[in-house]
């Protein structure tokens, strides 16, 4: 991997696993130079003994040295330092995600909070495919939780809407995401076999997150970089990536696993965008334009009429005001969208006004 220097002054390792602990690397960039960070931190289970099987083969189980902590408050105080890190490294209106089990995610979000963030979102990945509870003295533990939340309250993060909207066949996206385990070809394996991770996360997960939240070209942190997920899905849908890790083995399987990764094509990295994301246009620019001439008639889906005055406003029989407030009033309604509402008459044919808004912003985007 090589270094590369992101848009202004600073250099940043772009696209690059730096090994080490994450807090200090963390504490070692540049402030405020990150758009989006994805952690997947230790979850602290606290597992005791080993599990197995009904048959009874053991279970590959999360016993790493790097899961285990001495008590709750040295959890607490590692989980303080390293979003202490992270918040210092956002942008103004950068964003986080945070994954973990009933374990740790509680003490996670109120340490979030702590620190200053601003929580917009709790997401619920339901596992298809959970591992069963073998020992039966518990519900099957179906599902991993997700805290999505901004660097501070009114921060202007990024929320392609639309594109995950999109993604859910036109419906708007929900906060329960039905997502299987990483298993079969996806899932790495080392030398001997053996699962190289044993929290590798579906790339279809962080597929989902950096499609919603980060635009081609922003860069997404990943202080638990594991094998690498966050960074290949970051490539291929052209974000820049920076993996922290501390483990040599799990460096090793991601630096190749990186190494065969595409990105997408420039057309491809497109999404659907927010509507509120495109060039305002006042209808007052219509009738400047000439599009619409003062004291043409626009009709509402009932059949009502109002006729468009100089400065841009309708009047109706017994109404004036903006193309929203003649809209509202007419359908006794609080508000009303009236670029969808109002029509006007071209060669004997109802047609939208959005119509011409949609022309107006073609033009200015041309």
């Amino acid at each position: 991997m090589t270094k590369t220097e992101h848009k202004g002054a600073t250099a940043l390792p772009l696209n690059t696993i730096l090994a080490g602990d994450c807090i200090e690397v963390m504490n070692g960039l540049p402030e405020a130079s990150v758009d989006l960070i994805f952690a997947d931190p230790p979850y602290n289970l606290q597992l005791k003994g080993q599990l197995h099987r009904p048959d009874n083969s053991q279970v590959d189980a999360v016993d790493d040295e790097w899961d285990r902590f001495a008590s709750f408050s040295d959890y607490d105080r590692f989980t303080r330092d390293w979003l202490a890190a992270a918040r210092r490294l956002l942008k103004p209106d950068g964003a986080i995600w945070v994954i973990g089990s009933y374990h740790n995610i509680f003490r996670v979000g109120s340490a979030l909070q702590d620190q200053g963030f601003w929580i917009l979102n709790d997401v619920v990945w339901r596992k298809s495919n959970p591992m069963p509870n073998f020992r039966g003295k518990r519900f099957t533990n179906a599902h991993e939780t997700l805290i999505w939340a901004s660097r501070g309250e009114g921060g202007r993060y990024t929320f392609n809407y639309e594109a995950l909207k999109a993604l859910n066949e036109g419906i708007q996206m929900r906060s329960d995401w039905v997502i299987p385990l990483c298993t079969g070809h996806e899932r790495l394996k080392d030398d001997n076999g053996d699962k190289a991770h044993p929290t590798q996360k579906p790339e279809a997960l962080l597929h989902r997150i950096l499609v919603g939240c980060t635009n081609p070209g922003d860069v997404v942190l990943d202080p638990f970089f594991g094998t690498g997920t966050t960074g290949a899905v970051a490539k291929m849908l052209g974000r820049d990536w920076i993996g922290i890790e501390r483990e040599a083995a799990y460096r090793r399987a991601a630096e190749k696993r990186l190494s065969n990764i595409r990105r997408f094509d420039r057309t491809a990295l497109q999404v659907s965008a927010s509507r509120r994301a495109e060039p305002r246009v006042p209808f007052g620019q219509l009738v400047e334009r000439g599009l619409l001439r003062p004291g043409e008639e626009l009709y509402s889906p009932r059949g009502q009429v109002a006729k468009v005055r100089a400065d841009g406003t309708l009047i109706g029989h017994d109404v004036k005001g903006s193309i929203h407030q003649v809209g509202a009033h007419l359908e006794g309604a609080p508000s009303c969208n009236g670029w969808t509402y109002w029509h006007f008459k071209r060669d004997g044919k109802i047609v939208p006004i959005d119509l011409l808004r949609r022309q107006i912003r073609a033009e200015m985007e041309a």
